[in-house]
């Protein structure tokens, strides 16, 4: 079985689980995953709330990792520059909670988020803002397949 079809095969659910991984260090594309599935049978507003949600809670999970660890500990374990990773970080201090918009960014998205949990963020903007940046993401990826 190959990959992507993994994910289709499992629904809902695979989605959801793409879309969670996707949100982590590890990388990973969820937009076709939710392209492929656009194929089947599911609703667009299934489709939009499964990956939202699973992307998300990823998004989230990698904040709380930052929430508990240190700067110098993580940038040792994802093989960061430690001056860069301060460079980093000020920055996300610089524009606060609102960076959690962005959290929906390749590439520099989930550092974000292990970024705001570092710098303590509170969590429930963080959370709301960064729900509302992942989502609009996958609107508009549905909007422009469908």
């Amino acid at each position: 079985m190959e990959f992507g079809p993994m994910w289709v095969e499992w629904g809902l659910l695979g989605l959801f689980l793409a879309s969670f991984l996707a949100a982590t260090i590890l990388p990973f594309s969820s937009e076709a995953v939710l392209a492929t599935m656009m194929l089947g049978p599911w609703s667009s507003w299934a489709l939009w709330s499964a990956a939202s949600a699973g992307n998300w809670l990823g998004g989230m999970s990698s904040y709380f990792l930052g929430h508990l660890g240190d700067l110098d500990r993580i940038a040792r374990w994802l093989r960061l520059d430690p001056a860069k990773a301060q460079r980093f970080q000020a920055k996300v201090d610089r524009f606060g909670i609102w960076t959690a918009l962005l959290t929906w960014l390749p590439v520099v998205g989930d550092p974000l988020a292990v970024a705001l949990g570092l710098a303590k963020a509170r969590i429930w903007p963080v959370a709301v803002l960064m729900l509302i940046g992942k989502a609009l993401r996958y609107a508009v990826v549905v909007l422009l397949l469908r």
